[in-house]
């Protein structure tokens, strides 16, 4: 029964217990305009804040939106929609007195849009997260996906940072890792 063999540092502190975050090196916001350099919690973290994952959320909503409204089956249900509304205006203005409609429904419509919006879907949206640019794709193979060459760079840095980190896991979990050798 002798004494039990010293522990290292490696083996008893955690990022949670020394009360720090896990070492990984500093990246920047993959969210188009927030360009933030931060230290991540997790090594799959793509966005600085919460802001910024909001944002990221609501970009692929509108994203998804463009995509769906682009198909004949989403074009039906926008014209079935606009169908309901303008119903919907008919009953409430045959509803409402003359003098409440007046003057503000004769300068400002509802429902009009705006001057730059365009219901030709040949202009497609760039694929990084955050960025509204609509441009129209160069005949080119493959198919141009981003605005610009600095979009299409960033979301690449991010996907092969995932690739690798999938890769060494994958390795880890079958237990065929190696590390690389230090210099």
């Amino acid at each position: 029964m002798g004494a039990r063999p010293p522990v290292g540092p490696s083996e008893y502190l955690s990022a949670d217990a020394a009360g720090q975050r896990p070492r990984c090196y500093s990246r920047v916001c993959l969210l188009k305009g927030c360009d933030r350099s931060f230290q991540p919690f997790h090594p799959l973290q793509r966005y600085c804040s919460q802001p910024c994952q909001e944002a990221a959320r609501q970009w692929r909503r509108w994203h998804a939106a463009r995509r769906y409204r682009a198909t004949p089956q989403g074009q039906q249900q926008r014209q079935a929609q606009s169908r309901r509304y303008r119903e919907r205006q008919r009953v409430c203005q045959a509803t409402a007195t003359a003098e409440a409609v007046g003057t503000a429904a004769a300068e400002e419509r509802e429902g009009q849009r705006y001057e730059d919006f365009s219901g030709d879907f040949s202009a497609r949206p760039c694929q990084r997260p955050g960025c509204y640019e609509l441009f129209v794709p160069q005949p080119h193979e493959p198919p141009q996906r981003f605005c610009c060459s600095a979009c299409r760079r960033a979301l690449r840095r991010v996907l092969d940072r995932e690739a690798r980190w999938r890769r060494r896991h994958r390795l880890i979990r079958a237990g065929r890792f190696r590390p690389p050798p230090r210099c």
